[in-house]
């Protein structure tokens, strides 16, 4: 186990401790601008930086807060109770690390932060001159990078054919010819998280792994005498994220994936090669929500604004770090489905080419690949002479580079067969399926419809109540004060969803409904479980089918109008 040690991150003498008011108090370091937040109560003081969770903002006072306890982030309005360091917006969420606050006799104070060693110091390894041709990085397509290491070949997030996000998310690039050669061949494969854009290929193909290892995080893990990894989690979804270093001879990549914040903001400065996502456009937010401000144009702005503050980030962030190459990647996706036109219109990303070129403004010494399928980065040569123009070889001149096909009705048929589906003449199924994912306790009420292509409710649908708090269907909302959601679902999709228990994900993150809510607040906890928490094991639908009780004329009648409309799809 790494040793912990401390910090003193800011003193303050008698004369300040004693200026200190009631309620939120922001400080600054005056020796290196570090800033911090002190709360003062009467129970005493606590104390955090000045740095949000989400993507390291800073916080300001919250105007619209009565009791003086709250902050806001100045990057996405993320708010933090300081006197209790939970997040109130997003409620139900995080906490805020605290940093021990020490009173000295003198009156004075110190803040000090309390660390482990960071995990990748230990064990160091002496750096080996690399050769020619001995360690190769291949870009494939989106997230998926070939590494090559002497003998070894290592694989990361292999998503290598058809969409991700049920349907959503089309890949952009065409990968080589022989990826899936490459990805049988390979000796070792890293998923960073379970989104559907990192293990596509490995859920459709039902490729059988014989030696699957999850390892723990911040430890190195020794695969030969050269070659070891390290999985770090991410500061904002553990649950969730995760990003990986690799170290061949003394010598380290770092690749942070589709970490929000990956350890926390610690990561090993000075690596051989950064690799990291760029382009953004991966959430539902705000592309699927509907009402109130949410109008193209507000849409429009709020995605141009969130796209350049994650330009920003990032540069600073590799600016930070100093690696010696950095690579964008793990962004190359479109909603190229003619259905989600409107959503490709307005979700622009941000541009690979337009990072590295900011990063090469902002911090010259850093050299930037911008990868294209098939291309290959040789790390010796790039490392001996960040010039040469041997070290990256582009793929031949006559390569495929965007794809133009995408084999749609395949993958939408196989979505829609879901529809269907002998669960779905049985009303129950809603109250079967609700009660296998095991969320409730909480007091929301959400409103579930049945669309089409165009979001329209299907006559036949389903259209119903679920009330959270106690896991009832009402036919009308009830009396008590509530949260509300309405969700409109491509029938599809939805029915996909619940019969094989797929993470909400293939419909928030895959742009496959419409939503609207009262208030106007995110519900982390209830997204969090759809989106992170359900079973692992679908639904036991023999079991209900067996238990089931006689179809209702109503409900059968219902089925056979939903049939001639899938005879249409």
């Amino acid at each position: 186990m790494a040793a912990q040690t401390s910090k003193v991150v800011l003193s303050l003498d008698a004369k300040d401790v004693n200026s200190i008011k009631d309620g939120v108090n922001f400080k600054k370091n005056p020796n290196d601008g570090k800033c911090y937040i002190i709360f003062k109560s009467s129970d005493g003081f606590k104390a955090c930086k000045n740095q949000c969770k989400h993507q390291g903002g800073l916080f300001i006072k919250d105007i619209e807060d009565l009791d003086g306890r709250t902050v806001k982030c100045t990057k996405h309005n993320w708010k933090l109770n300081v006197s209790s360091m939970k997040y109130v917006n997003p409620p139900d969420s995080f906490l805020q690390e605290e940093l021990e606050v020490e009173l000295l006799d003198d009156g004075g104070m110190q803040l000090v932060e309390l660390n482990p060693i960071d995990p990748w110091l230990t064990d160091p390894r002496e750096c080996q001159e690399l050769q020619p041709g001995e360690v190769k990085i291949t870009y494939f397509t989106h997230a998926c990078m070939e590494l090559q290491f002497g003998q070894k070949r290592f694989l990361f997030d292999p998503w290598l054919r058809g969409p991700a996000f049920a349907r959503g998310w089309w890949l952009l690039h065409e990968p080589p010819a022989d990826c899936l050669d490459r990805l049988c061949a390979a000796d070792l494969i890293y998923i960073s998280h379970l989104h559907s854009d990192h293990l596509r290929y490995l859920e459709q193909s039902k490729v059988k792994l014989t030696n699957i290892k999850v390892t723990p995080f911040g430890i190195w893990q020794n695969v030969d005498e050269n070659l070891r990894f390290m999985i770090l989690m991410d500061g904002v979804h553990p649950e969730m994220d995760t990003c990986i270093i690799v170290e061949y001879k003394g010598h380290m990549i770092l690749n942070t994936v589709d970490c929000t914040r990956p350890n926390g903001g610690k990561l090993p400065e000075n690596v051989d090669l950064m690799m990291s996502d760029f382009a953004g456009g991966a959430s539902g937010f705000p592309m699927t929500f509907q009402g109130g401000k949410y109008t193209d144009s507000w849409k429009a702005e709020f995605i141009k604004t969130e796209r350049k503050k994650l330009l920003n980030y990032k540069t600073t962030l590799v600016k930070s770090l100093q690696p010696r190459i950095y690579c964008p990647f793990a962004g190359y996706f479109v909603e190229a489905h003619p259905s989600d036109k409107s959503i490709r219109d307005t979700n622009t990303k941000n541009k690979a080419e337009d990072l590295n070129a900011l990063i090469n403004k902002l911090a010259p010494e850093i050299k930037t690949w911008t990868p294209k399928p098939g291309a290959v980065l040789d790390l010796g040569l790039a490392l001996k002479d960040p010039t040469s123009s041997e070290a990256i070889i582009d793929p031949p001149a006559n390569t495929k580079i965007y794809k133009d096909s995408w084999e749609f009705d395949l993958y939408v048929n196989e979505l829609n067969s879901a529809i269907s589906s002998e669960i779905f003449k049985h009303q129950s199924w809603i109250q079967f399926y609700y009660t296998w994912a095991g969320f409730q306790n909480y007091n929301l009420v959400v409103r579930m419809i049945e669309t089409d292509e165009s979001f329209k409710p299907l006559n036949n649908g389903y259209d119903y109540l679920v009330d959270f708090l106690d896991l009832t269907f009402p036919s009308t909302r009830p009396d008590r004060e509530h949260s509300y959601i309405e969700i409109k679902n491509r029938i599809g999709v939805m029915r996909y969803v619940v019969l094989h228990g797929c993470l909400w994900d293939d419909l928030y993150i895959g742009f496959q409904n419409r939503i609207s809510r009262d208030p106007d607040v995110y519900h982390h906890k209830f997204w969090n479980h759809f989106q992170t928490q359900l079973p692992l094991r679908c639904p036991d639908w023999g079991a209900f089918l067996q238990q089931a009780p006689p179809i209702q004329e109503t409900v059968a009648s219902a089925y056979e109008g939903l049939m001639n409309y899938c005879s249409v799809l």
